[in-house]
């Protein structure tokens, strides 16, 4: 049953390093949370965002913008990897989508 539960962690694992090396955004450095649709709460979670993230997201939009452009690729030793790709705005959307549906709750119930 243990050897059942590694292996399943294993492919499970191995399955989602190969769907993310496959989607190429990491070709370009990009992380997950730098493909967000910017609708309002995207906008509103940039917003309170820390200005050295903002700083650094900006960076690697334009670097992979620039890449676009040029139609290459970083090394392979410049890509994200899975183990480094940190959410770090997706914290700061749920936030703002939680507080929008207490102040949803709130006005409706007074």
């Amino acid at each position: 049953m243990a050897l059942r539960m590694v292996q399943k962690r294993f492919m499970s694992s191995a399955f989602q390093r190969f769907c993310y090396n496959l989607s190429g955004f990491n070709k370009y450095g990009l992380m997950r949370d730098d493909l967000l649709y910017e609708n309002e709460d995207v906008i509103e979670a940039l917003r309170r965002l820390p200005q050295n993230l903002v700083d650094e997201r900006n960076y690697r939009i334009l670097r992979a913008t620039q890449l676009s452009i040029t139609k290459s690729i970083l090394p392979k030793n410049e890509w994200m990897s899975l183990e480094n790709d940190v959410l770090y705005l997706t914290p700061y959307v749920n936030e703002v989508i939680k507080e929008k549906e207490e102040a949803y709750t709130w006005n409706k119930n007074h």
